[in-house]
C-alpha cells in the first residue's frame, strides 16, 4: 500500500513537472547506437527548443542531439562514454512553465524515432557499411561466446579483421566496466602485426574435478606493451590520431586491400570550358549569388559518362555485382582540420548545371566546418577528387568502398599543344589537365576504365562555347 502511494505519488509529480524525455534520434539506415561524448546542458539548466544538449559518436559521424522541447534540463540518464540505442530516451526535460529543477522522474518510454538534423564535426564516409561489405572467413564472434558484451560495431568489427573471441575477451577494454570500445579494437588491429602471435599454453595435468564443481575464474590478462617498430630522433614529436584519421586511414588499408587497383591517365584540353567560364562566371555571381567552379562541371561530365558506361557504377559483394540504378557522386573536400569528408550528390544525372552548382556550393561549405548531417555522406556511388585545387597536376586516388572506381582531376594549366587545322599543325597554347581513373580490377578491365576516362574527357574538350546557364 505503502509503495503503491509513492509510485502514484511519483507519477502525479511527474505529471505537474510535465517531463518528457529526449530520445536519442535516428540519423542513418545503418546507425544502431551511438556513444555519449559529452554534455553539453548540465541538469538544472534552462534549455530552448533546437539547442543542442548533448554530443554523441557513431561510427560515422560526431554529432550533436537537439532538444525537441524548451524548458529545465532535469536528467541525464547516461553518462559520458555509455552507448546508447537509437529510440532510447537520453534526459528528461521539464516543459512546464516556470518549472524548475527537480529530483529526477524514472525515465518514460522512448518517444517515436523522429529525423533530426545531426551536425558533423568529422566524418569519413559508411565505415560499418564498407565493414560488413569487406569479405572475410574469420570465425563468427557473436556476444554469446564471451563473458562481456560487445557492441554490434565491436563484433563487425571482429569479423571482418579475423580477430576471434579469444582475443576479443583477452583486449583490455577502456569502456564502461572494461568494455571494449570501438577504439579499442581499432588501436588493437592496427597494432596487431607488431604483436607476437599468442600461443595457448597447455596446463599442467590436474585431477578431474565433479562436474558439478565449478572451475576458479581466470585471472585478468596482464596488459602488454607493444614497443613501437619506428625509431625516435631527437627533437621528434609524437602526435596520436584523432578518432577520424584512425577511420580514414583503416579505411584506405582495407580498399587497397580489398580491390586490386588500377589507374589509367587522359590528358585533356580544357580550353574551350575555361574560356567559356572566364566569359560568364561574372554575370552568373551577380544573377545567383554563387560562384560557378569547375567542380560541378566535371561532375555533370561523370554523370554523363556512367550513364553512357554503367558497368562502372557498381559494387561487389561476394561473388556477385551489385549495378546500381542511381548516380550519386560524392565528391572530397577537405576540412579546417586537414581531414577528408565526401558529401554526396543524390541523383547527379537528373540535375542541369545550375543545381549542380548549387549543390556543389552547398555541401562543400558546410562540409568545412562540420556542418553536414549524416545522409548526406552515404549512398555515394561513384567518387570525384579534385587534386588540381591543392596544385597538383596528377594523382592516383583510393577507391572509396564499396565503390569500384574514383576519378581524380588535376590542375588546369597552360602547355604548348600541336593543333590540327586545315592549313596543317600549328603549336598554340592551350588549358590543359590531366585525368587520373583508379579502378576495381576484379570487375573494370582496363578497356571499360580507360574508355570511361577517355568519356569523361571528351565531354570536357567537346564544351559548348554558346552554352547558357
Amino acid at each position: 500500500m505503502f509503495g503503491g502511494e509513492l509510485k502514484n505519488a511519483d507519477f502525479c509529480s511527474s505529471i505537474l513537472m510535465a517531463e518528457k524525455p529526449i530520445v536519442m534520434p535516428k540519423m542513418g539506415e545503418s546507425i544502431a547506437e551511438a556513444t555519449i561524448i559529452r554534455w553539453l546542458k548540465n541538469e538544472g539548466e534552462r534549455v530552448e527548443k533546437d539547442e543542442p544538449i548533448v554530443e554523441i559518436a557513431t561510427d560515422k559521424v560526431d554529432s550533436e542531439i537537439p532538444s525537441t522541447e524548451a524548458g529545465i534540463l532535469v536528467k541525464h540518464l547516461y553518462k559520458d562514454g555509455d552507448v546508447v540505442k537509437v529510440g532510447e530516451s537520453v534526459a528528461m526535460i521539464d516543459t512546464a512553465s516556470g518549472a524548475s529543477a527537480a529530483a529526477p522522474a524514472p525515465a518514460a518510454a522512448p518517444a517515436p524515432v523522429a529525423e533530426v538534423p545531426a551536425t558533423v564535426e568529422a566524418a569519413v564516409s559508411a565505415i560499418e557499411n564498407q565493414i560488413q561489405a569487406a569479405q572475410s572467413s574469420a570465425e563468427p564472434v557473436s556476444n554469446a561466446d564471451g563473458t562481456r558484451f560487445y557492441s554490434p560495431l565491436v563484433l563487425n568489427i571482429a569479423r571482418a579483421e579475423g580477430v576471434s573471441m579469444t582475443e576479443l575477451e583477452a583486449m583490455p577494454g577502456t569502456g564502461k566496466e572494461g568494455r571494449v570500445t570501438k577504439a579499442d579494437i581499432l588501436a588493437y588491429v592496427s597494432n596487431r602485426g607488431n604483436q607476437p602471435a599468442v600461443v595457448a599454453t597447455p596446463a599442467a595435468p590436474v585431477a578431474a574435478a565433479p562436474a558439478a564443481v565449478s572451475a576458479p575464474a581466470a585471472a585478468a590478462p596482464a596488459k602488454v606493451e607493444v614497443k613501437s617498430s619506428v625509431s625516435l630522433n631527437p627533437g621528434d614529436e609524437i602526435i596520436e590520431m584523432d578518432r577520424v584519421r584512425k577511420l580514414i586511414a583503416d579505411h584506405m588499408v582495407m580498399s587497397k586491400h580489398t580491390s586490386p587497383h588500377v589507374t589509367s591517365f587522359v590528358e585533356a584540353d580544357v580550353t574551350n570550358l575555361v574560356n567559356w567560364r572566364n566569359r560568364v562566371k561574372d554575370s552568373f555571381k551577380k544573377r545567383e549569388g554563387e560562384n560557378i567552379t569547375f567542380t560541378p562541371i566535371f561532375i555533370e561530365a561523370v554523370a554523363k559518362a556512367i550513364k553512357d558506361f554503367p558497368m562502372i557504377n557498381v559494387s561487389v559483394d561476394g561473388s556477385s555485382i551489385i549495378k546500381r540504378k542511381n548516380i550519386n557522386v560524392g565528391m572530397a573536400v577537405a576540412q579546417q582540420n586537414g581531414n577528408l569528408i565526401v558529401p554526396v550528390i543524390k541523383n547527379a544525372d537528373t540535375m542541369n548545371l545550375l543545381g549542380l552548382t548549387r549543390a556543389v556550393n552547398e555541401l562543400a561549405n558546410r562540409a568545412r566546418i562540420g556542418k553536414l548531417t549524416p545522409d548526406e555522406i552515404q549512398g555515394g556511388t561513384y567518387t570525384l577528387t579534385n587534386v588540381g585545387s591543392f596544385g597538383n597536376v596528377l594523382g592516383t586516388p583510393v577507391i572509396n568502398q564499396p565503390q569500384v572506381a574514383i576519378m581524380a582531376v588535376g590542375a588546369i594549366r597552360k602547355k604548348p599543344a600541336v593543333l590540327e587545322t586545315e592549313y596543317g599543325d600549328v603549336i598554340a597554347i592551350r588549358h590543359m589537365m590531366y585525368l587520373s581513373h583508379s579502378y576495381d580490377h576484379r570487375v573494370v578491365d582496363g578497356a571499360l576504365g580507360g574508355m570511361f576516362v577517355r568519356r569523361v574527357a571528351d565531354y570536357l574538350e567537346q564544351w559548348d562555347v554558346n552554352r547558357e546557364i
